[in-house]
């Protein structure tokens, strides 16, 4: 996917409302998961990712600090997430507990 034409949100957007549901890619375009819900407020905000599982059964939360992620409406308006961790990185990070 060519992300370069793709509107990134400004920091008012980065919420709830937008953000839940989003799909995240590693830097590789491949998707790890999606953002299951915001923890935290302001620069310490991470966004819980669910990732691996099918269809959300299996899936392990993991939190990346939202400031590392690409946050963008695509074409079809649909919001999505890029960070440059690999698949596997993600994958290793500890589950996040509420």
């Amino acid at each position: 996917m060519d992300h370069t034409t793709h509107k990134r949100l400004e920091p008012a957007e980065l919420n709830a409302a937008n953000l839940e549901g989003a799909l995240v890619y590693d830097g590789n375009d491949e998707k790890v998961g999606s953002i299951s819900h915001l923890h935290g407020d302001g620069p310490d905000t991470h966004a819980v990712v669910d990732v691996g599982g099918f269809l959300g059964i299996g899936a392990k939360p993991v939190a990346l600090r939202l400031s590392t992620l690409d946050v963008m409406r695509g074409t079809d308006n649909a919001v999505h997430a890029v960070t440059m961790m690999t698949r596997d990185q993600i994958k290793d990070l500890p589950e996040h507990h509420h």
